[in-house]
């Protein structure tokens, strides 16, 4: 966090100065308000400790410059007993807090160890406010005519409380579907709770699900809430109920029947409101067949069905689809990059993971630029780039020696890290998981241009 000292008093300039920087503050100070206003209009301090009277421009002003440059900027005012007044004026105007002369380092040390703890807890809500938005407002990418069939009764299922069963295929996007319905529902502002019973051991899945009561099995040593009663105004998200076993089964259906849950151990129905949205990878009619899904919870299920299509299916959905994830991982300089014949293999393969392996396949792309498939697949994607950008012996049919290809490939992916991160070694480090040292090495060795930072 980095703080400005204004003070005009030398000795309590260096003093505090110097225990902000023991404290793990990258501290400065400078002794005058016209240099405290210079280096607050850069609006680029956590926080400004500022004197009230100083030499030119007071702390006053001090703070108005600091607040206009960077409303996030926090100031704390010094004061003497005899201009408390005047320090009650700079909270009005947006001051943190104030403390008093003589000064008690202890005590300054503590608030200025409170406001960092609060700067860090206003930074992280403000990432999960951001990160909730972009969630919430993320759209299914579809142009495919299937697609938008199924997004049309989406929209108009999401306004009603029916039980929605999704079939599709593992990576067809099973669960944004779910959490479509859902953020177009009139309980968007409620919880949205998704469990994977593939996921959780047998064992396990009742407590999880339902809640248990304290000592109603050996480890259960404090009540706790299954996921209904979280889910409790919002929507439930069921994965893979296709592996939920028979118990479980029995007591899903009395949730969906009347709307209650008993904890396990426990005695007492919980009433429960909560939307039920189940997905299933298989033909779960063909699992009734075979006794090994209960009938009746299946209808109870199956009051709306979807079925997402797999992309195979819907071959108009790549491009999108593709461009989409090219954006979404920061490789946003590829899509100038792309030729037709690019998005024409995409189209002649099979894609048995879907919209998933998809997103994966471009992850790779960005971070490696291979654009070859897996060599389990017949398929293979030729070179993305425009034809000017590619080495002129591209073409050839034979790899070069194994060293060599690996040194090219090496040299690829470094310099697309020093791209991403401005040249910057240590970011490029980070970014590639190594010791900034150990990427200087290797720059040297590869014959690369090693950054000056």
């Amino acid at each position: 966090m980095r703080v400005l000292l204004v003070e005009d008093d030398r000795i309590t300039r260096v003093s505090l100065t110097d225990a902000l920087v023991r404290e793990g503050f990258a501290a400065e100070a400078v002794e005058d308000g016209t240099q405290g206003m210079e280096r607050a209009r850069t609006g680029q301090y956590d926080v400004i400790v500022t004197d009230l009277r100083l030499p030119g421009p007071g702390g006053l002003e001090v703070l108005q410059a600091a607040r206009q440059a960077n409303p996030r900027c926090e100031v704390v005012v010094i004061t003497a007993f005899a201009t408390v007044d005047t320090a009650v004026h700079a909270l009005k105007l947006g001051a943190y807090d104030y403390i008093t002369k003589p000064l008690a380092p202890e005590k300054f040390l503590g608030m200025m160890r409170n406001l960092r703890q609060y700067r860090s807890v206003i930074d992280e809500n403000a990432d999960l406010r951001r990160r909730l938005e972009l969630f919430q407002n993320r759209t299914v990418v579809a142009e495919a005519p299937a697609m938008g069939k199924l997004l049309e009764t989406v929209r108009q299922v999401a306004q009603h409380n029916s039980t929605v069963l999704i079939r599709g295929e593992s990576g067809t996007g099973k669960e944004m579907i779910a959490r479509t319905v859902h953020f177009l529902s009139p309980r968007r502002d409620e919880p949205f709770v998704a469990i994977n019973c593939a996921a959780i051991p047998e064992s396990l899945l009742e407590s999880e699900l339902f809640g248990h009561e304290k000592g109603a099995f050996s480890g259960a040593v404090q009540r706790r809430k299954g996921y209904f009663e979280r889910a409790n105004g919002g929507t439930i998200f069921i994965d893979d109920v296709d592996d939920l076993p028979l118990g479980p089964q029995v007591k899903l259906l009395r949730v969906l029947q009347e709307r209650t849950v008993a904890r396990l151990g426990g005695t007492a129905e919980i009433p429960v409101d909560v939307r039920v949205i189940c997905a299933t990878k298989v033909d779960l009619k063909a699992h009734v067949e075979r006794r090994q899904f209960r009938e009746d919870l299946f209808y109870r299920l199956n009051i709306v069905p979807l079925r997402i299509p797999p992309l195979r299916e819907r071959p108009e959905d790549l491009p999108p689809l593709t461009r989409h994830f090219f954006e979404k991982h920061g490789g946003r300089e590829w899509l100038a990059r792309l030729q037709p014949t690019f998005f024409e293999m995409l189209g002649a393969y099979g894609w048995p993971g879907n919209v998933r392996e998809l997103e994966n396949f471009v992850q790779r792309v960005i971070a490696t630029g291979e654009t070859e498939l897996a060599p389990a697949h017949d398929a293979t994607v030729p070179d993305v780039t425009a034809p000017e950008m590619r080495d002129e012996e591209a073409g050839a049919s034979e790899y070069p020696p194994f060293d060599e290809y690996m040194r090219q490939r090496e040299a690829e992916i470094i310099t697309w890290a020093l791209e991403k991160s401005e040249r910057n070694v240590t970011q490029a480090a980070r970014l590639l998981g190594m010791p900034r040292g150990t990427l200087r090495s290797r720059l040297e060795k590869l014959n690369l241009d090693v950054p000056t930072d």
